[in-house]
C-alpha cells in the first residue's frame, strides 16, 4: 500500500483552504485583476504552502504572501522585493543554491532550511487580522512537528516573532514569557531539548530595506548566526 508523504498531504490541505472569507475574496480579486506588469501571468491566487528542506534544522517564519509576489507565483517570498533581499542573503550563507527566486520552476533549492509564514493568503494592505492568524496557526504547528531535525526558528518581523512564541507553546508545551521584546538580532534559548532557539530579524520588506532600517550587512549577520548555530 502506498504511503502518502505527510508534507504533500498538508500542502494540499493548505492550498485548498477557505477558512478566511476576507482573504479568499482579496487573493482571488488580485489574481483576477492582476498588476499591469504581470498581465501575462496566470496568478496562483490560492493559499501558499511552505517550501524548502523539511528535514532541515531551521524554520523561517515570515508574515504572509505578497499580493503580486507569492500570490502570483505560488511560492513564499518569490517574485517580490522581499524575496529579492532574502534569497541573495540565503545564498551567501549557504542555505540556497542560487541568489534569486522568480517562479516555481526556476531551479531554486534550499538546504537545511524550510520557509513558511504566519498567514498563507495575501491580506489587504499586508495586514492579517488576529482571527486569520489563528486560523493559520494549525498549519504552522503541523509543519514544525514534521521537522524532526529542527534546531532553531528565524522570525522575520514583529508579528512572526510573537507568533513563534505561541507556536513553541502549542507545539512543545513550553511557553516563553509573553513580554519578550522583539529586537533585530534578538536571540532566545529555552535550554531544553528538543525546543528550538528563536532568532529575531526585521522583515526584509521594501519599507525596511529602502529606508535603511534593515541593511544587507545586518541581514547577513542573521544568517551567519543561524548557520553557526546549526553546525
Amino acid at each position: 500500500m502506498k504511503i502518502e508523504n505527510p508534507l504533500i498531504l498538508l500542502n494540499q490541505e493548505i492550498v485548498n483552504c477557505r477558512r478566511c472569507p476576507r482573504l479568499v475574496e482579496w487573493r482571488e480579486t488580485v489574481a483576477a485583476q492582476k498588476k499591469r506588469a504581470y498581465l501575462h501571468w496566470d496568478y496562483w491566487g490560492k493559499p501558499v504552502p511552505g517550501f524548502g528542506d523539511i528535514h532541515g534544522r531551521i524554520m523561517v517564519i515570515g508574515l504572509a504572501p505578497g499580493a503580486h509576489g507569492s500570490n502570483r507565483t505560488g511560492r513564499m517570498f518569490t517574485g517580490d522585493a522581499s524575496g529579492d533581499f532574502l534569497f541573495p542573503a540565503l545564498h551567501k550563507a549557504g542555505f540556497a543554491n542560487q541568489p534569486n527566486s522568480l517562479s516555481l520552476d526556476d531551479g531554486l533549492a534550499l538546504k537545511n532550511l524550510f520557509i513558511t509564514a504566519v498567514c498563507r493568503c495575501a491580506p489587504p494592505q499586508n495586514k492579517p487580522i488576529q482571527r486569520e492568524i489563528e486560523n493559520c496557526r494549525e498549519y504552522l504547528i503541523r509543519e514544525i512537528r514534521l521537522m524532526a531535525n529542527l534546531q532553531g526558528i528565524v522570525a522575520l518581523g514583529n508579528i512572526a516573532f510573537h507568533e513563534s512564541l505561541s507556536l513553541l507553546e502549542a507545539a512543545f508545551g513550553v511557553g516563553l514569557t509573553s513580554d519578550l521584546k522583539f529586537t533585530h538580532g534578538g536571540m532566545y534559548f529555552v535550554n531544553q531539548n528538543p525546543i528550538p532557539w528563536l532568532l529575531a530579524s526585521y522583515h526584509p520588506s521594501r519599507q525596511n530595506t529602502q529606508t535603511g532600517r534593515l541593511t544587507e550587512s545586518m541581514f547577513d549577520e542573521i544568517w551567519e548566526t543561524a548557520w553557526r548555530l546549526t553546525r
